[in-house]
């Protein structure tokens, strides 16, 4: 399914996305039991795909699904700003990332930081099964698709001098 270009007043560009994607794959502790059960789950859709993931859950994932997984260092060790660059290079596209809305993280900075920088390069992002699961089941997942990137720039600028 193809989109319209790019609409000039909502975004600076658009990225292609190709066919296979890069799936970026993070649970918290509490999480990887469920992560992994999806994963398990959605396994012959995941192995058309480049997956990527943190420490301990890539590792997890490539030994359960016994699949190629890249992976980054553990969250609280620097992975969740490494899988936040690689979102900001355009090497990652889609991120499931089960996060624990009931545990305190320390690293809980990293983590907000990893869900923003997600929004602000429009990638898609689940963070629960459901919405994972409409990820993964989208007829967009077997096909290329070109997603637009704002420009906050633009609009930070606009705003400064709105507020000037």
């Amino acid at each position: 399914m193809k989109l319209p270009k790019t609409h000039p007043d909502i975004a600076s560009h658009t990225i292609e996305m190709d066919k296979k994607k890069n799936i970026g794959l993070v649970a918290h502790d509490f999480r990887k039991r469920d992560l992994l059960d999806w994963a398990e789950y959605n396994s012959d859709l995941l192995k058309e795909h480049n997956l990527f993931g943190t420490g301990t859950t890539g590792g997890l994932i490539a030994e359960k699904l016994n699949l190629p997984v890249h992976r980054f260092m553990s969250g609280p060790l620097g992975g969740d700003l490494q899988i936040g660059a690689a979102i900001a290079e355009s090497n990652l596209d889609i991120l499931i990332f089960f996060w624990d809305p009931l545990q305190a993280q320390p690293h809980d900075v990293d983590v907000k930081s990893l869900l923003r920088i997600a929004i602000v390069y429009n990638i898609p992002l689940a963070c629960n099964r459901s919405s994972a699961d409409f990820l993964i089941s989208s007829e967009l997942m077997q096909s290329s698709y070109e997603r637009f990137v704002v420009d906050y720039g633009k609009r930070l600028k606009e705003l400064g001098e709105k507020n000037g």
